[in-house]
C-alpha cells in the first residue's frame, strides 16, 4: 500500500492548483524509490507515475507546439518539446512549487541533498502529471501541465527552442550518418594556471570539429559548435 502523503496535503494540493487527490495516489507519486530500499513499508515508488507522466507530458506539450507553430517542421517542433520536457525544465518547474520539500525519501538520498537533486525533483514532476492524469483524466491533467510550464512556453514562444551547439549536432549527424557523434578528449593539462582540455568529435572515421576548454563539457561543446558550421557550410566530408 503506498504511503500516506504528508501533513502539509492541503498546502501542496493548493500550490499545485489541482483538485485533491486520493491520498494513496498522492503518497505514491511523492515517495521516491530510496525510501523503499531503507524501509519496511509495503510502498510503491512513484516509478510506475512518472513513467505514465512522462508520455502524458509528451502527448500534452507536443500537441500544445502543434497549435502554437502551424508551419513548424517535425524536426522543429521536437527540438522545441525537447526543450520543455527535459529534465532541468521540469525541476525548475518542481522547485517552484516546492515539490521536493514534500518527497519522501530515504535517509541516505536525504543526507546527500535528494531534495534539491533535479533528477529527484523531474521524477516528482513526472509522477504528479501521472497522478493528476490517474485521479482526473487527461484534460484535468493538461490544463495542470500548461499551468505548471507557462513561463517556458511563453519563453519558447518568442525565442524558439533554444538548441545547445551538442545537440545541433546529434541532429545533423543522425540524419547523414545514422549514428552518433563521439566526443575524444586528445589534451589534459593539469599546470600551473589550471586543467584544461582539447576534444575532438569524431564521425565515422573523420574529425569534424576541436575545441578547448577548463572543462571536457566546454571543450566538446566548442568542438560541436565547429562541426556544426563546418556542416552547415558544406566543409566537411563523409568519412
Amino acid at each position: 500500500m503506498p504511503l500516506a502523503p504528508p501533513p502539509a496535503y492541503d498546502d501542496l494540493v493548493a500550490r499545485l492548483g489541482i483538485k485533491p487527490l486520493p491520498d494513496d495516489l498522492l503518497g505514491q507519486a511523492l515517495t521516491h524509490a530510496s525510501y523503499l530500499n531503507e524501509s519496511e513499508a509495503q510502498a510503491q515508488s512513484n516509478e510506475r507515475l512518472e513513467f505514465l507522466g512522462d508520455s502524458v507530458l509528451g502527448m500534452v506539450i507536443a500537441d500544445e507546439l502543434f497549435r502554437m507553430f502551424p508551419v513548424a517542421g517535425e524536426g522543429e517542433l521536437t527540438r522545441m518539446r525537447a526543450e520543455i520536457v527535459r529534465g532541468s525544465t521540469l525541476a525548475l518547474a518542481a522547485a517552484r512549487l516546492g515539490l521536493g520539500e514534500h518527497m519522501i525519501l530515504g535517509r541516505g538520498e536525504e543526507a546527500a541533498g535528494g531534495r534539491g537533486r533535479d533528477r529527484n525533483l523531474a521524477g516528482a514532476m513526472e509522477a504528479m502529471v501521472g497522478a493528476v492524469y490517474r485521479a482526473h483524466g487527461y484534460r484535468s491533467s493538461r490544463a495542470f501541465i500548461l499551468r505548471l510550464l507557462r513561463p517556458e512556453l511563453r519563453q519558447i514562444r518568442k525565442e524558439g527552442a533554444r538548441v545547445d551547439p551538442k545537440s545541433a549536432l546529434q541532429h545533423l549527424v543522425q540524419a547523414r550518418w545514422h549514428e552518433p557523434p563521439e566526443y575524444v578528449t586528445v589534451v589534459e593539462e593539469t599546470g600551473g594556471a589550471g586543467r584544461r582540455f582539447t576534444v575532438e568529435v569524431r564521425v565515422a572515421g573523420a574529425t569534424l570539429g576541436s575545441g578547448s576548454g577548463p572543462s571536457k563539457r566546454e571543450a566538446q561543446q566548442k568542438a560541436a559548435l565547429q562541426a556544426v558550421v563546418a556542416l552547415s557550410a558544406g566543409k566537411t566530408e563523409e568519412g
